[in-house]
């Protein structure tokens, strides 16, 4: 019960926020060209409290998800009505629209201003995302090692879209679950292609494309358990595992060394503040594997900057991650992705949860990470969103003239089913991805 309470409540305040910073655009851009904001609600429904400054009615309504402003004369196409100088078809089509998009422009300052703060107060990132993407690392019988890859490879691009750093890489693979992908890479000085077909790996309910092959990545050791082996040879928190038993040892492999050890010395290689430390420790068997009583990540930097580069470094990242929504959407069109990559309102609560409980800073890069995409699929050209209307007033400038009442509605009602449609997709591929076969389960053959 305390998880489905929590889950809704964490929705709740996404969506809220989101919701309302959006309609705060439309409000605020209404208010500077002159349009009459009769309501402007946070909730829908039944009003609950409230006051009225000027011709706008400020209030809460019943239904805490996110709010709506009415604007007077909005959606009203009757040929012929007179129109007061504040009505919203009295105004200039720029300035309609203009009203409209900033809905969706909230939403992507929205998210720079989430990013920049977080890059102000500070965010622990894996030391390799920025590197260039050389392989230190290839899982046997994996895609990787199939289509020849070595380590010290270095991967220029995949399907000739360039990746200079590991992040970029693993967001190009990561998207293209069982697909033939063309990787340039660089090896011994020489520039050659190689055709690779990836794998997929579900992480909770998504798939992710795989290839098998990670950088050079070295075990960070964060917590010495007291009592332990670790403890008893002296490895202390900070720690960089460089080497066991004299082989190079990847954080991937880190934990599998270790566990297949139980009762044997193993000679740990480490860095401690820059200078070569070697211990001998020996697993202490814990069940049907070896522990040493450490908690462990990968090497992490904390990355801070100031206001200016703080919001450079925003702007930069939320453009990367519009670009690969973009591509995510053109994947999804052309078959080239899985629908298991799409996440409806199930997902997003769930996942909202799961960021809630990891405290302030994940749930508020979770809402900056939502608003982005909110905003950018509002502008689809699709009637019931604020791109659908912005599509209008960019036919009707090209042709000079308003469209018709009855052209008007029509588009609305075509869009209202393309709509149902999407949001009836949506929901039941969220209820798929939690059935034990997927869409397999819904076919009875």
């Amino acid at each position: 019960m305390g998880v489905i309470f929590g889950t809704v409540l964490a929705f709740l305040i996404v969506f809220g926020i989101l919701v309302f910073i959006h309609e705060f655009g439309h409000f605020f851009m209404a208010k500077l060209v002159g349009i009459r904001v009769e309501v402007f609600s946070f909730g829908y429904g039944k009003r609950l409290l409230g006051f009225k400054k000027g011709q706008t009615d400020y209030r809460i309504s019943v239904l805490p998800m996110g709010g709506y402003v009415k604007f007077l004369g909005e959606g009203i196409f009757e040929p012929g009505r007179a129109l007061a100088p504040d009505d919203f078809m009295a105004k200039k089509r720029w300035q309609r629209f203009l009203v409209i998009l900033m809905g969706s422009v909230m939403n992507i300052v929205l998210a720079i201003v989430i990013v920049a703060g977080t890059n102000m107060a500070g965010v622990a990132l894996p030391e390799y995302l920025d590197q260039k993407p050389v392989i230190g690392w290839i899982e046997p019988g994996s895609p990787a090692e199939k289509a020849g890859l070595r380590v010290e490879d270095e991967i220029l691009s995949v399907d000739n879209k360039k990746v200079p750093t590991w992040s970029d890489l693993e967001l190009a693979i990561g998207t293209k679950p069982d697909k033939q992908l063309t990787l340039e890479i660089e090896r011994d000085g020489r520039v050659q292609s190689v055709q690779m077909v990836t794998g997929k790996v579900k992480v909770t309910k998504y798939e992710i494309g795989y290839a098998g092959f990670a950088a050079k990545i070295l075990t960070q050791v964060q917590v010495v358990s007291p009592g332990w082996p670790a403890e008893k040879g002296g490895m202390r928190a900070g720690d960089l595992i460089q080497a066991i038993n004299g082989q190079p040892i990847n954080a991937n492999k880190f934990l599998e060394v270790i566990e297949k050890s139980p009762g044997k010395e193993l000679e740990f290689s480490l860095i401690r503040d820059g200078k070569p430390v070697t211990l001998f420790i020996t697993p202490r068997q814990a069940g049907k594997v070896g522990k040493i009583g450490v908690t462990h990540s990968v090497k992490s930097v904390i990355k801070k900057f100031g206001f200016l580069a703080a919001i450079q470094e925003s702007v930069k990242y939320n453009a990367k991650l519009f670009v690969m929504v973009i591509e995510v959407i053109k994947n999804l069109l052309t078959g080239q992705a899985s629908v298991k990559q799409l996440s409806g309102p199930l997902d997003i609560a769930g996942l909202s949860y799961e960021t809630f409980r990891m405290g302030f800073m994940a749930f508020i890069s979770w809402i900056g990470f939502i608003s982005l995409q909110l905003g950018l699929i509002n502008l689809f050209p699709i009637p019931v969103f604020d791109g659908g209307q912005l599509f209008v007033l960019i036919l009707e400038g090209i042709f000079r003239r308003d469209f018709s009442p009855k052209a008007r509605q029509i588009w609305m009602q075509v869009g209202f089913v393309i709509f149902i449609i999407l949001v009836g997709f949506i929901l039941l591929n969220d209820i798929v991805k939690r059935l034990p076969n997927g869409w397999k389960s819904l076919v009875p053959f």
